[in-house]
């Protein structure tokens, strides 16, 4: 019989109330392994009367004491990581080394959430007019909200969550509902940290509990990492319903290859882009921009041999670079991709619609594919296809593959390889697009800085994580003071100045 998968709610597993479930898959055998409670409406509202309860008390922790909760959740994470990335690669399919990887870069923002007491000093000036002082502070939202996606359901919710809690606000974390079980675990060993009750918890659902959670008068922000539909539905219900939101959605990441690139290391680095993770991330590279055809030629010839010799199996095999897809559905989606592509005149050069794992013939497996002499109106150049399916769209120039990126509705992550540090530098500092990187192919920012696109990959004024996160996640209030002796008797009725 399989697992059921439950809310987190107020310390302490709870078991949904609601009828509905969902199937979760193991992706490297195709069985399901649990099903995973969905809330209501009514549910979601009690998991928010909890944390409003929790509110107070947290909120006037003193950040010194909330930080070191979190460094105790920092030191569960490092002894317990393989435990974690078991638990992803069971539901997500990813290899254990990514999964790893995934809970690392979530653990940088842990360290970087650690540091809050020093975020959250706030400004002082004395004296801005006589005998007048003036401070700035920065309080807590209150009640706080995460929805997060599939492809990393550990790395992607720490973007959001430690940040949150540093700064006083209790969160409810919606996880995906594809894989569940990691959220759970989190929940606990936050609460083996020392976290209150109710600060911090889970609630498993779909569409009704995020609806919920967006129209809910007591939520006050919402944090969301998906597709661009779904993230423009998102900013715009969160903006009707008077919250602040960040809302991340889709990415189409160009890489350009300048003729006196390093060919090698390029090629190196398209293939951890591209088909690292099933290309199942937001940062994924998905189309190469090689410039000039002698470039071009030698790049797709590099790419073909390497591809052949990539290893498709299940995330437990350590011997496999690239694990299945996440569900059946999806599966079909990228194929359809495929086909799409083949259709509209793009030359397939690998083909991994029928890929095979001896032993796991009914897993979700895909082959890596390649495509060259893809052109800009062609539907796996301009749509998110989020599985290992690399386009190569050839340039004539670097300025033509400059006005491709500047012109794709995606404006998320985007690279440069080159020895030319001024074309480099003109890159950079021209290209359309939040997150740039220079012989760097995926420009993930460290924990202290922010992560965010650019057009149609983010709605809302705020990255996530980083300085971005802690401004996100409190609201500024400015106090000006004076004190009897500076005051004058008589009322004044003019706008005040400082004198």
């Amino acid at each position: 019989m399989p697992n059921t998968i439950n809310h987190f709610v107020n310390g302490e597993e709870r078991t949904g109330r609601g009828t509905r479930t969902s199937p979760v898959f193991n992706p490297a055998t195709g069985e399901q392994s649990g099903a995973v409670t969905l809330a209501t409406t009514e549910e979601v509202r009690d998991v928010v009367e909890v944390a409003k309860k929790a509110f107070p008390a947290w909120s006037t922790t003193t950040p010194l004491r909330r930080a070191r909760i979190l460094n105790r959740f920092l030191r569960i994470l490092e002894e317990r990581t393989d435990e974690l990335a078991a638990v992803i690669t069971a539901e997500h399919g990813k290899v254990l080394s990514d999964a790893k990887g995934e809970i690392q870069r979530g653990m940088e923002v842990v360290e970087f959430a650690v540091g809050a007491p020093q975020l959250l000093k706030g400004e002082v000036t004395e004296n801005v007019g006589t005998r007048v002082d003036s401070h700035a502070l920065r309080q807590p939202l209150g009640i706080v909200a995460g929805i997060t996606p599939f492809n990393f359901p550990v790395m992607v919710p720490m973007w959001m969550f430690p940040v949150a809690l540093a700064c006083g606000n209790c969160f409810i974390l919606k996880p995906s509902e594809r894989d569940p079980s990691a959220s759970l675990l989190i929940a606990e060993w936050l609460k083996e940290a020392g976290l209150p009750d109710g600060v911090f918890n889970v609630v498993q659902g779909d569409k009704e509990s995020v609806n919920a959670l967006l129209n809910d008068p007591d939520i006050a922000a919402i944090s969301f990492v998906g597709s661009t539909p779904i993230a423009r539905y998102i900013y715009e219900t969160a903006a009707r319903t008077g919250k602040r939101c960040q809302a991340l959605g889709g990415a189409k990441n160009h890489m350009i290859i300048m003729p006196d690139a390093d060919l090698d290391q390029a090629v190196d680095a398209l293939m951890g882009a591209a088909y690292g993770s099933a290309g199942e991330r937001c940062m994924a590279i998905s189309v190469a921009v090689p410039v000039g055809r002698q470039t071009a030629d030698a790049l797709v010839a590099k790419l073909e041999a390497r591809l052949r010799e990539l290893k498709v199996g299940p995330g437990t095999d350590t011997a496999a670079e690239m694990g299945p897809l996440v569900t059946r559905e999806h599966l079909e989606r990228v194929r359809g991709y495929i086909d799409s592509g083949v259709e509209e005149g793009a030359k397939l050069v690998i083909d991994g619609r029928d890929h095979k794992v001896a032993g796991h013939e009914n897993g979700y497996f895909i082959g890596g594919t390649l495509f060259d002499h893809v052109t800009t109106d062609m539907k796996i150049y301009k749509e998110e296809i989020f599985g290992p399916v690399l386009a190569v769209a050839r340039a004539d120039s670097y300025e033509t593959a400059a006005r491709w990126i500047n012109e794709h509705e995606f404006g998320n992550g985007t690279a440069i390889f080159t020895r030319d540090g001024d074309a480099a530098r003109e890159f950079a500092h021209q290209i359309q697009v939040g997150m740039v990187g220079v012989n760097v192919p995926i420009p993930v920012p460290m924990a202290f800085h922010s992560f965010g696109g650019w057009k149609a990959s983010l709605f809302g004024d705020h990255h996530m994580h980083g300085p971005e996160g802690v401004r996100f996640y409190t609201k500024l209030k400015t106090i000006t003071s004076r004190w009897p002796t500076g005051i004058r008797s008589g009322a004044d009725f003019v706008m005040p100045t400082m004198q």
